[in-house]
């Protein structure tokens, strides 16, 4: 064996399971995801501090809290498709939500970066 090549493990990744993102305070995440984002709740347990919203296409986004998980601006981020970027961006902006990138366009998408209340960054994505 090189010292390129990688050792076998029988670790088989099938698809990715959720989307996670931590929170600090959880009923503030909810409002935010709920109301201002407009997610639908699939699942909550209190005693987990998890909730879990259907993004589509067999996509989830786990919120949770956890002590040493923390929100971070910096870390990862995901991509929210919206069916009408223009008026997801005014709505955004009607609930004084931070933007972190104002609206870029490119040639294959337009896309915005903003932050949650718990400091987590989120793409608001159209493909064109």
């Amino acid at each position: 064996m090189t010292q390129d090549a990688t050792p076998s493990t029988r670790i088989r990744v099938l698809e990715a399971a959720f989307i996670a993102y931590p929170a600090s305070d959880l009923a503030r995440a909810r409002q935010f995801y709920e109301t201002v984002l407009n997610l639908r709740m699939t699942m909550f347990s209190e005693e987990l501090r998890w909730v879990e919203y259907d993004l589509g296409a067999g996509v989830t986004l786990g919120v949770g809290q956890y002590e040493g998980w923390l929100p971070c601006e910096k870390g990862p981020m995901v991509a929210l498709e919206v069916d009408d970027f223009d008026q997801s961006i005014a709505a955004l902006r009607q609930t004084q939500t931070h933007f972190h990138m104002e609206p870029v366009d490119t040639p294959v998408c337009r896309f915005a970066i903003i932050h949650d209340p718990e400091g987590n960054a989120l793409m608001i994505h159209k493909r064109k």
